[in-house]
């Protein structure tokens, strides 16, 4: 078989790439950094990443995603260019077909985007499927069967919770809160509470190394640097799980809410199905320290974080992509 399928999870924060048999080939920050004399592309993934907050005027190091969609038409496409050849490499004679998986609360304008920057960046057809349908099926839960499955799925740009029944979704919303907004959290506390500015990529490290959706007992603590607002000069702090916690409890508490809502909508025979499964959970935002134990208690149904969180999409897409009459009435639209 010459025609090659790509599976994207095309993330604000990261880009997953997963190729049939080989599993996940690429797995990328969602930055590109271009010159600003001429528009060209310098950089993209893990290069452009280094040079997020540290480029001279010649040159922006950008995210072209915001909020799990297209913010940037033309850099989204270059983007997907760059890791559709990586990921295929060398000289093709046949055009990859691409699925590419979106956040389920897109508009049609949106997904109509996301559709015609992948064709554009060179696939023959493209496919979208939705980020929790996905993320269920790179967990290995069997949508298919007449039973409730409940997904969470936390990424960089939005959470994603749905209800799957035969597969299909049977409901589901989409927050635009996710990792991101962690980071953007995390950077305003501490400019709060000790009066220094830190970047992004200083927040995600400390959302990392000791973040944590629930006060621990052994506070876990991180010395950072930054620049005090005050004097203008540099300064280095130590700064606590307690206080990652602190600064992230209005983002924790608009997930719980959606998860509520979602739980509320589903019918009775469903609810039954999930309280004996249980929630899973996957995505990046799904290694934040007890989170599932935050969940659970908050909700009331036991939750369970899914094997290789962080690659549930992507294996998903490929999954799909490649038992696409399996998954038809899971995939939104093709080209």
């Amino acid at each position: 078989m010459f025609i090659k399928r790509i599976g994207i999870d095309l993330g604000t924060t990261y880009t997953l790439v997963h190729l049939l048999k080989r599993g996940i080939v690429i797995n990328e920050p969602s930055v590109v950094a271009i010159s600003t004399n001429d528009k060209k592309i310098l950089a993209v993934g893990n290069e452009a990443k280094e040079m997020l907050g540290r480029t001279p005027d010649t040159i922006i190091a950008l995210r072209p995603l915001k909020d799990g969609v297209i913010a940037d038409y033309k850099t989204t496409e270059a983007m997907l260019r760059y890791f559709i050849n990586k990921a295929l490499g060398g000289m093709r004679l046949f055009r990859p077909e691409v699925m590419v998986a979106v956040p389920a609360g897109i508009s049609s304008t949106e997904r109509r985007a996301v559709i015609e920057a992948t064709i554009a960046a060179g696939a023959k057809a493209a496919y979208i499927i939705k980020e929790p349908v996905a993320a269920a099926i790179g967990a290995d839960i069997p949508i298919g069967s007449a039973s409730g499955h409940m997904i969470i799925d936390i990424g960089g740009g939005t959470s994603e919770m749905a209800v799957i029944s035969l597969g299909g979704i049977v409901t589901s919303l989409s927050v635009r809160i996710g990792g991101n907004k962690f980071d953007t959290a995390i950077i305003e506390y501490v400019r709060k509470k000790y009066n220094l500015a830190i970047g992004e990529r200083t927040a995600e490290e400390i959302k990392i190394s000791i973040g944590s959706a629930l006060h621990l007992d052994n506070k876990l603590s991180t010395t950072i640097c930054g620049r005090d607002m005050i004097t203008g000069l540099p300064k280095s702090i130590t700064v606590t799980s307690s206080d990652v916690t602190n600064a992230i409890q209005s983002e924790l508490e608009a997930i719980i809410n959606a998860g509520k809502k979602v739980l509320y909508e589903t019918p009775p025979e469903l609810s039954a199905d999930i309280m004996g499964k249980g929630i899973i959970l996957s995505g990046g935002g799904a290694l934040l320290r007890n989170i599932d134990q935050l969940l659970a208690r908050v909700l009331g149904v036991p939750v369970y974080i899914a094997d290789e969180a962080l690659l549930c999409v992507a294996k998903g897409t490929g999954i799909a992509l490649d038992n696409l009459d399996s998954y038809k009435r899971s995939i939104l639209a093709t080209r």
